[in-house]
């Protein structure tokens, strides 16, 4: 009782020193970040050099920029450790009065730096608790917390109901400022690394951020992984940050060069020679011309179309000076995983990125890069969500012609959906998909091997990254379901097929077509006769 009336006695004293010991941080924080004087500023341009006074202008006018920016952001963050401050004083003296010593945390009045290293420890530990550094294993493929995608502008997310979009800015203010705020704190990371002194390193702004991913776990905290450009083509800069339901905390900060990393693309294939050459003309512009390191690799079933298929594949060799293919040829009946098995055992080079795909995929090559950023050998698998093109006979029905194929990739709730139930289009290193086992080879024709080999990813200790991408679509194409699939995977297929027709109110005014003519009749006969 006599420790609990001291501790009451000496709490407010010594939250009163906290925040005037946070001040006088601050304050020469301030100090130190004001720009140093004309004696020591970098040299301007001379009034007589060419720039003349256009060239000190914009210099200035940089400057004072950037310096605004910073200390609008600097005004944020310590307004934000103020109020972290006082919650979790008030939220140590409720724990202090209700449980005595708390997960082992004990404010010592006398120490100060004792309480600051505790709480410290308590942030740190939610990033241990957190699927952040290595993943954890799951019961069930519904159990994976799936990401979403920012940019600069817009948002890519797969709760979305009636009223939401796939692709929107964000409406809510907290939304927009929550992400402002992670993206700034990456920036001023980079710009401040540790251990380098006082050495000359690039200056990053928000124009350098390419795209992020996010995903809350609500016990534990918000996970963010932001991609920045590098100091090349082929370098990126990862920056990766924990919310433990507090102030945000930087868990990484690292180089990713992805120059030579290659990518074999795993495409089975039975007939359908007409869709194989639209998915050479995607492959050729964005895979061999735009990105240039990568693998094709055709597991084809049967002989039926066989030589067509092989012509299209040998010309655009030609035409392209592209040597990277592989074609394998098996006398027996479709089956998407074994294909895929085949495709990636059959590679013998060193350790390969697999990218298994499909005939009707279309991707870019910025997708090809979150491939590679988004897969790590014996820490991450990578399972985008597609965008599922809708049939645009009926999208675009009340036109006078259906646009052309690029002009109908758009991300939008009347043109399509992710594909949030399928698990086919994936992104692992090899060494990973074999040491998972690879594909069970029991499943034969349409559809389950892929919802297997997700099952056993989430059942190992990779993290599993699953996440909306803009640049990987499923095109629209009519889906047969054949006589021999049993019951269960019959059942699967009409249920995709009709899925993929139309939207929500698309196929609502298909219903009601003869209700609206009937409407509309009635109408112009009520004109004729006023």
């Amino acid at each position: 009782m006599i420790l609990r009336r001291r501790f009451v006695l000496f709490l407010p004293q010594f939250v009163g020193l906290l925040i005037v010991a946070c001040c006088l941080v601050t304050i020469v924080y301030m100090l130190a970040c004001t720009p140093k004087g004309d004696n020591q500023q970098l040299s301007l341009p001379r009034v007589h050099s060419p720039t003349m006074k256009e060239g000190y202008e914009a210099i200035l006018q940089e400057r004072e920029e950037y310096h605004l920016n910073y200390i609008v952001s600097l005004k944020k963050q310590i307004a934000q450790l103020k109020a972290e401050l006082q919650g979790r004083n008030e939220q140590f003296k409720s724990m202090q009065d209700q449980h005595p010593n708390p997960l082992g945390i004990r404010l010592d009045h006398n120490n100060l730096e004792k309480a600051q290293a505790n709480l410290l420890a308590f942030l740190r530990s939610q990033i241990d608790k957190a699927e952040v550094h290595s993943g954890i294993k799951l019961s069930t493929e519904y159990a994976v917390v799936p990401f979403e995608t920012f940019t600069l502008q817009k948002v890519y997310q797969l709760e979305t109901g009636l009223t939401r979009h796939p692709e929107e800015k964000p409406v809510r203010k907290d939304k927009r400022n929550e992400l402002i705020e992670v993206i700034e704190l990456a920036v001023g990371s980079l710009n401040n690394p540790e251990g380098n002194g006082n050495a000359k390193h690039h200056v990053y702004t928000a124009s350098d951020f390419i795209e992020g991913i996010y995903r809350t776990e609500k016990d534990k905290g918000t996970l963010y992984e932001l991609t920045f450009k590098g100091d090349t083509k082929h370098q990126f800069k990862k920056i990766v940050l924990f919310r433990p339901f507090g102030p945000v905390m930087k868990v990484k900060n690292e180089n990713v060069n992805v120059a030579d990393t290659l990518i074999n693309v795993i495409v089975p294939l039975a007939k359908r020679a007409s869709k194989f050459r639209q998915f050479m003309q995607n492959f050729r512009e964005m895979g061999i011309q735009q990105d240039g390191r990568i693998h094709l690799t055709v597991v084809y079933f049967g002989k039926e179309q066989m030589n067509e298929v092989k012509s299209i594949l040998e010309n655009t060799s030609k035409s392209a000076n592209f040597k990277n293919f592989t074609f394998i040829q098996l006398n027996e009946e479709f089956s998407r995983g074994k294909g895929l098995d085949v495709g990636a055992r059959f590679w013998k080079g060193n350790n390969v990125v697999l990218f298994f795909c499909d005939v009707d995929i279309y991707f870019t090559a910025e997708f090809l890069n979150s491939c590679r950023l988004n897969t790590q050998p014996g820490k991450k698998v990578f399972y985008p969500i597609l965008f599922s093109q809708y049939n645009p006979s009926i999208i675009y029905g009340h036109h006078d012609s259906i646009p052309s194929l690029k002009q109908q990739l758009v991300i939008k709730k009347e043109t399509g959906f992710w594909r949030d139930f399928g698990f086919g289009m994936t992104c692992q290193y090899r060494s990973d998909f074999i040491n998972i086992g690879g594909f069970d080879l029991d499943i034969k024709g349409w559809g389950g091997e892929d919802v297997h080999l997700y099952r056993k990813y989430i059942h190992s200790n990779l993290m599993v990254i699953r996440t909306p991408v803009r640049g990987l679509f499923h095109l629209w194409h009519e889906k047969q379901c054949l006589d021999e699939l049993t019951p269960e995977q019959y059942k699967m297929c009409m249920q995709s097929k009709a899925m993929n027709e139309a939207s929500h109110g698309q196929l609502g005014m298909l219903v009601f077509k003869q209700e609206i003519e009937t409407h509309l009749h009635k109408q112009k006969w009520s004109k004729k006769k006023a």
